[in-house]
């Protein structure tokens, strides 16, 4: 048997062998068959799979990212808006993800666009708005109970935009500026309703006291004379006449 022959049949021999091992990295699983049944999920790291006899799918156990395309939605107050969001989750039960779905990644998605839409139509415009880390956990909520039995775990889900058209724009705008007046309104009334307090105790105190009071004159008449050029006729107390006056 010649040298050559035996180094032929040797690199054959390496060859059929290496077609029995398949590496899988840390984050990889093998979903295996064996005939066409379920034999096991392996790795990572060398694992052996029988040519012919056995197959294996290979699952990324990663943090997947799935962007939801922009759907349409009517809103409680039946206002039509544009809403896109993002999903967040991972494979936790490889074998699961095989054999209870044909694709979960596709599953997922749509589970995901008809739930989005679902729950924000039960919600007015404002609480779309303004509340949408309540809806957030709502929609994850869902997704995580009905991608169960997948093997599948939500783990965030995220609202990224809420589009309206442009008279709805303007209509949001002019609401806003009129609230704003309002409370502006509300606190030049709270102003002037302090300032009326205000102004009646001391016109209390002054009534009690009438030296206070006629200082206060005085001051008046002070004022009006350093910030005034012409001529003022201003009447006279008689009160202040008393304190000269015999007794």
């Amino acid at each position: 048997m010649s040298m050559s022959f035996i180094i032929w049949i040797g690199a054959i021999g390496i060859l059929f062998l290496t077609s029995f091992l398949r590496v899988l990295r840390e984050y990889e699983r093998a979903v295996v068959f064996t005939l066409g049944r379920f034999s096991g999920v392996k790795g990572p790291g060398l694992i052996i799979i029988i040519p012919m006899l056995q197959q294996m799918v290979r699952v990324d156990l990663r943090t997947l990212v799935l962007d939801i395309p922009s759907q349409d939605v009517i809103s409680l107050d039946n206002v039509s808006v544009k809403v896109n969001a993002v999903v967040y989750f991972r494979v936790m039960e490889a074998d699961k993800a095989i054999i209870q779905v044909a694709d979960y990644y596709s599953a997922v998605s749509q589970l995901a666009q008809t739930t989005l839409r679902s729950v924000l139509g039960q919600h007015e415009l404002d609480d779309i708005l303004a509340e949408r880390q309540k809806l957030n956990s709502d929609i994850q909520k869902i997704l995580d109970e009905q991608s169960d039995p997948w093997g599948i775990k939500i783990s965030m889900v995220e609202i990224k935009h809420v589009d309206l058209n442009e008279s709805m724009i303007r209509a949001i705008a002019k609401q806003a500026e009129a609230e704003r007046e309002r409370r502006a309104k509300v606190i030049h009334a709270d102003g002037e309703l302090q300032a009326s307090h205000k102004l009646l105790e001391a016109a209390e105190i002054l009534s009690k006291q009438q030296q206070a009071l006629q200082l206060r004159y005085l001051e008046t008449l002070n004022n009006i004379a350093g910030e005034k050029n012409s001529t003022i006729v201003f009447p006279f107390p008689v009160q202040l006449l008393e304190q000269f006056l015999p007794k």
